[in-house]
């Protein structure tokens, strides 16, 4: 193999797992270590530039960074990352005067955002720092999209999400709300430089079986359910409800019916348990407000009287797997099981609606309905007009809706500026010593042996009482210092110098997870089988150093390494030395639009 090369910005990046798995590339490590230091407030704001939302997030991310966590390679719980999240924003000061200034004079240019949802936010906020004019538009009074509609209030507080949509909005953003747009050709008649539509997947799916017409008007699309409740158009539900579905929005549906009346609501899904959509902890959640998860049960039809809903049938399925491991679902036999209903709540997926987009505007779609986009771009057939969040390629989540915004905001800030869409600068990154003495670390690098902290939550007849109730009450400041020592400062990195190395294999001798390895070099499937612990993780990569006095080289497996530093505390020459690398996503602006610039890897 190869020396590694460690200058590419993508090699210690890789390495930090939570960060890389992180759509918007969140600097776990470094937030963590300021939230144990009690600097809530930084903590906040490098949360802000990555996510924009933390305190939104804090409390309803999907949470891809967790399953990375290599908390999870040593015990069974990753650390609390999301839960930790939410402390800085719980925790913070008032951070308006840290935000970016607003120049007074514009630019000249005028970008429309469709949407006023997380994706549209994040390109206002990347944006209007730079001088441009950006028009909102949400056919809702308020902005928000489907942070404000959708998530429950019990799970999302409205002050919460107040408070993160007014730091974009009070950049200046002209807000268009209660105005719904009907036609693209309209819009770009009116002389916008770029149109960037993030109105989401508005659209929820339907279940077309007998009786649903004549069931109609007890039978409820979840997502619009949900809407309705939020903007207060519905406040109660029928005793017996059933939700459809096994995604997020139908652990939603459930846990909303129970704090508007159902006292008998059951989740009813036609996959197994441990294949649903659903978080994990948002099916605990559900269950632990006694609402039952019934599985491999597929609706045949409504049954219904007089024109009144009562009821549902359902046919009992099991999974079969082809040779390939492909799911097929075949009906097991037995007979057609009937549920009694008041309601029932829909909640089987989302897709995308553009009604208002002609289609000889230019913008091709694909046969899905999805607009033809530039996957790193996110430019549409027409140049003008960008597509990000739930809009651009389906229903995700609200990290990717961020990631898709900062992603459009350059893309927008290239276009504007005459520039290739598809030139992106690589992240500026250094790495920087943590040594202050021969066995002194300015980080704390002693590993807790704690288990994964649990949060506080409301008492749960409280909770079902009042749907503004917040169920999770988050941590307070000792569990959050507790948990933040669980982190394993994956971002400070064994950085390796072959020079100085003596081949004494100290280093060797004291690694806890025998993670370094001197060896005769050799092809990669060879070298990881031949290493004192096999290295049979190729997602994660070998840190090769060059050949070394004896033709040896050093071979290090990053999966296992846990970044405890007893190397280069051992090391007698300093061959180790743990160095805390920190990389610098290119957002929208002056330093992206220079095509110069390159890679930056600095040490000290």
């Amino acid at each position: 193999m190869q020396p590694t090369d460690i200058g590419n910005p993508d090699y210690f990046h890789k390495v930090v797992d939570c960060q890389w798995a992180c759509p918007a590339h969140t600097p776990v490590p470094e937030y963590i270590r300021l939230i144990a230091a009690g600097r809530y407030t930084d903590s906040y704001m490098i949360n802000w530039r990555s996510n924009v939302f933390p305190g939104i997030l804090g409390r309803t991310c999907d949470r891809p960074c967790e399953p990375a966590c290599r908390r999870g390679r040593v015990e069974k719980e990753a650390v609390a990352i999301c839960r930790l999240k939410r402390v800085a924003a719980d925790f913070k000061d008032d951070v308006r005067a840290r935000l970016p200034a607003i120049p007074s004079k514009k630019n000249g240019k005028r970008i429309a955002c469709i949407g006023a949802g997380p994706a549209s936010l994040t390109v206002a906020r990347d944006l209007m720092p730079l001088g441009y004019h950006v028009v909102l538009y949400d056919q809702d009074p308020f902005a928000g999209g489907m942070i404000r509609t959708q998530i429950p209030r019990f799970r999302l507080p409205e002050p919460v999400i107040d408070e993160e949509v007014g730091y974009v909005l009070g950049m200046g953003v002209e807000t268009r709300f209660g105005q719904r747009v009907d036609s693209l050709k309209a819009l770009l008649a009116e002389g916008y430089d770029a149109i960037f539509v993030g109105c989401g997947a508005p659209r929820g799916k339907d279940l077309d079986v007998p009786g649903r017409q004549e069931a109609a008007a007890r039978v409820h699309i979840g997502i619009d359910w949900l809407a309705s409740v939020s903007f207060g158009h519905v406040a109660s539900i029928g005793k017996r409800v059933i939700v459809l579905g096994g995604g997020n929005t139908a652990m939603d549906c459930c846990r909303t019916a129970r704090r508007l009346g159902g006292e008998d609501v059951k989740v009813i899904v036609r996959s197994g348990f441990e294949e649903m959509k659903a978080s994990p902890w948002e099916k605990e959640d559900a269950i632990a407000e006694d609402i039952p998860i019934l599985n491999y049960l597929v609706p045949k039809s409504f049954s219904h009287h007089d024109g009144k809903l009562s009821g549902v049938w359902f046919e009992k399925v099991r999974a079969e797997y082809d040779a390939k491991g492909r799911r097929k679902l075949v009906p097991t036999g037995e007979p057609d099981q009937h549920f009694e209903c008041d309601d029932v709540l829909v909640a089987i997926g989302q897709e995308n609606a553009f009604p208002w987009i002609e289609r000889d505007a230019g913008v091709e779609f694909d046969k899905w309905g999805l607009p033809v986009l530039n996957q790193k771009t996110l430019q549409s057939t027409h140049p003008k007009v960008l597509f990000g969040g739930d809009a651009a390629f389906g229903p995700k989540n609200i990290i990717w809706a961020v990631a898709h915004g900062h992603d459009a905001a350059i893309s927008i800030d290239k276009l504007c500026n005459g520039e290739d869409l598809g030139e992106r600068p690589p992240p500026m990154e250094n790495l920087v010593s943590q040594k202050m003495g021969i066995h002194e670390w300015s980080y704390d690098n002693e590993i807790s042996t704690e288990k994964r902290y649990k949060v506080h939550h409301a008492e749960k007849r409280a909770a079902l009482k009042d749907i503004k109730v917040e169920v999770e009450l988050g941590f307070d400041r000792k569990r959050a210092y507790l948990e933040a020592q669980r982190c394993l400062n994956c971002d400070v990195q064994t950085v390796f110098t072959s020079k100085l190395c003596i081949e004494c294999d100290a280093c060797v001798d004291i690694c806890p997870m025998d993670c370094i390895n001197f060896t005769a070099n050799g092809e990669e499937e060879d070298l990881r089988r031949r290493l004192i612990a096999p290295a049979l993780n190729p997602s994660q990569d070998l840190y090769v150093s060059g050949a070394l006095k004896t033709g040896r080289v050093m071979v290090k497996d990053e999966d296992v390494c846990l970044h405890c530093g007893l190397c280069a505390e051992r090391c007698p020459t300093g061959a180790w030395d743990m160095q805390k690398f920190l990389i610098d996503m290119t957002h929208a602006g002056p330093a992206c639009r220079s095509r110069k610039r390159s890679p930056a890897l600095t040490t000290s």
